[in-house]
């Protein structure tokens, strides 16, 4: 059972799917930091997007909202994420802002010209051959274009069932695991690439990291 509840985080499917993706969707907290990256990653208004694995599509309308004259593209690996975010995204799908596609980050679809940002939340741990992907993803942006990954970990399970840790102590926990899941990414994007490296943290529960970079081509040194 937790091997399947795992799987369905990483590629939700079905009514359990759903009920994942609505619950994403709701959640107080997924909001704030979905809101929050896009807001990092300073989308302008006729900038060109990407964001790789947008769930139930929450940051997708964000950058949207912002990019009032530019496009936003999604690629999710689970269709029914696809279709959720779809629904939420209908006008701007229809106006022609926004598309939305079922692919994987091994397997992208092309997006025409360079793009401007490139935004992942919480999907990068899942993606084969991380560097090899950042790479890839930065061929596809624009000379000194950006790129922001966030992640939302979860403490391991020692560190929230000890029944003699107090709240500072759990707490103190999950902040020194999302500062490891900062270095990791800063240590993946320095590998493929990338500069101009900065981190940001949201205050949740679990707290948030934000790791943005910026391609180095064409950019003064």
């Amino acid at each position: 059972m937790i091997r399947y509840l795992v799987g369905q985080a990483h590629h939700p499917r079905g009514v359990v799917g759903w009920a994942n993706g609505w619950m994403f969707a709701h959640r107080p907290s997924n909001r704030k930091r979905n809101i929050w990256a896009v807001s990092l990653l300073d989308v302008q208004p006729a900038d060109r997007v990407l964001e790789v694995g947008f769930g139930p599509g929450i940051a997708i309308a964000e950058c949207a909202a912002r990019a009032v004259r530019g496009h936003v593209f999604g690629v999710d690996h689970s269709q029914t994420m696809v279709r959720r975010a779809a629904r939420r995204n209908a006008a701007a799908i229809r106006a022609g802002r926004v598309h939305l596609a079922h692919a994987t980050v091994e397997r992208l679809p092309s997006f025409g010209d360079p793009l401007d940002a490139i935004l992942a939340v919480n999907s990068v741990g899942f993606w084969p051959e991380p560097v090899e992907r950042l790479r890839e993803l930065r061929r596809l942006l624009r000379p000194g274009g950006r790129i922001a990954l966030v992640s939302q970990p979860r403490c391991p399970p020692a560190a929230r069932n000890g029944a003699t840790q107090n709240r500072a102590t759990r707490s103190r926990a999950a902040r020194d695991t999302t500062a490891r899941a900062a270095q990791e990414l800063q240590d993946l994007l320095t590998r493929a690439g990338f500069t101009r490296l900065r981190v940001e943290t949201l205050d949740l529960d679990p707290p948030v990291t934000c790791v943005l970079a910026a391609d180095p081509t064409g950019m003064p040194s």
